[in-house]
């Protein structure tokens, strides 16, 4: 969410270890480092050079980056909901209030090693940047050279598929969440980034709303 981590590998290290407790070779000490809680003295998981097969060799952290990594992205849908002239427009409306400034709708992948993944379009609407959100959206954490406030724009591919938005999944409504992105400020700082685009939000019509959030709900 802050982009405290710069690759996958990482990322998966860092989940095994702070989400599971399974300490690693990125990750090599227990959350707890109490005596007590030292069961091994050595990583849960780590790669072992003397498999008999190159799968059983690769460390855990390893083939869930890998997994991760090989995902195909999420299909949008073209019809549904309200149909493919409804889904256009709300597709127009994104662009035009300014949403699309930060959640960019699509990137290009480098000279990945991996020929799928080299030069191909990530259609994830987001340009992966870190952004102050406000102190509304605040959540106490600071995470790398990341405030409180600020955030990694969330890409919105596979928005229709989820339940609950933002962050630490405070909304479970769309209009919520992008309401959610605006904070006012008294002392002339901590606003959010976000604030002109809400306000253009707000004074769409209400068939352009609902244009725009079923263009969200298709993707």
């Amino acid at each position: 969410w802050k982009a405290q981590n710069k690759s996958l590998l990482l990322f998966a290290g860092d989940a095994y270890n702070v989400e599971m407790g399974i300490t690693n070779e990125l990750f090599q000490t227990e959350r707890s480092e109490y005596a007590s809680c030292q069961y091994a003295m050595t990583p849960n998981n780590v790669t072992d050079p003397d498999a008999r097969r190159t799968i059983d060799s690769i460390s855990g952290i390893e083939k869930f980056a890998l997994f991760m990594r090989l995902l195909a992205p999420p299909k949008p849908s073209a019809d549904t909901p309200g149909g493919a002239a409804s889904i256009a427009a709300g597709r127009d409306a994104f662009t035009r209030v300014g949403c699309a400034l930060c959640h960019t709708p699509a990137l290009k992948t480098g000279n990945s090693s991996v020929a799928a993944l080299r030069n191909q379009w990530a259609y994830l609407y987001s340009d992966l940047l870190v952004h102050d959100m406000g102190a509304e959206l605040a959540d106490g954490i600071s995470q790398g050279q990341a405030g409180p406030s600020e955030f990694r724009t969330a890409p919105l591919w596979g928005l229709g598929q989820r339940m609950f938005f933002l962050h630490d999944g405070r909304a479970s409504e769309l209009v919520a969440a992008i309401q959610a992105h605006q904070s006012r400020s008294t002392r002339g700082r901590d606003a959010s980034e976000a604030n002109a685009v809400i306000d253009n939000f707000n004074t769409l019509p209400d068939t352009s709303k609902q244009n725009l959030l079923n263009f969200l709900r298709s993707l």
